[in-house]
């Protein structure tokens, strides 16, 4: 870099710097995949996203009433497209999931089928009690989940820790103690 005349000749050395970085960053890395939209967004989605993007720039340049109540027209207008674009899509492929029975197509029906799976997972929710027992009906998970808090809160007495009096163990410390502290 020391023998290269300043302008042009030091900008390719800069890019091909940059560029060799990108390569070896590739090769050991792996390249970063971009998200993938969902099947139903298409070039008009984008459209409604650079349409809101420019109303929220025109509002942070100008927060006059006028420009909130565009905001929030333009957010409700996108929300509702995307909402109506997913449930055409979801409703085509109901669809085809029924004409693949009706015609007894067995594979694509369970394709169909496991991309649904995919997309809802219920949770099921199970917790260890104090003797390490699995729990999974609400109102004890509910009452571990409060015997856990108030034992990391310092709470007494759990009847005082629902009606917000609680007090804590530990003494509090005095500024001669917290400045002790700070010093060390």
């Amino acid at each position: 870099m020391e023998n290269l005349s300043y302008g042009e000749d030091i900008n390719k050395a800069w890019e091909n710097i940059k560029e060799n970085f990108k390569t070896s960053a590739n090769e050991s890395l792996g390249m970063y995949e971009l998200k993938q939209h969902k099947p139903w967004f298409d070039d008009e989605c984008l459209g409604f996203l650079d349409q809101r993007k420019q109303v929220k720039r025109q509002w942070v340049q100008d927060q006059s009433q006028s420009k909130v109540d565009n905001v929030n027209n333009v957010r409700h207008k996108v929300s509702r497209h995307f909402w109506n674009k997913n449930k055409e899509y979801l409703k085509a492929k109901i669809e085809e999931l029924e004409t693949n029975s009706k015609i007894k197509n067995i594979w694509h029906l369970y394709f169909g089928i496991n991309y649904f799976k995919r997309s809802y997972q219920p949770r099921t929710i199970i917790v260890k009690d104090e003797k390490g027992d699995l729990v999974t009906d609400s109102q004890s998970i509910l009452a571990r989940w409060r015997n856990h808090f108030s034992h990391l809160l310092n709470i007494r007495d759990v009847r005082q820790a629902e009606i917000h009096t609680a007090e804590p163990l530990v003494p509090e410390s005095s500024a001669t103690e917290v400045e002790l502290a700070s010093e060390s």
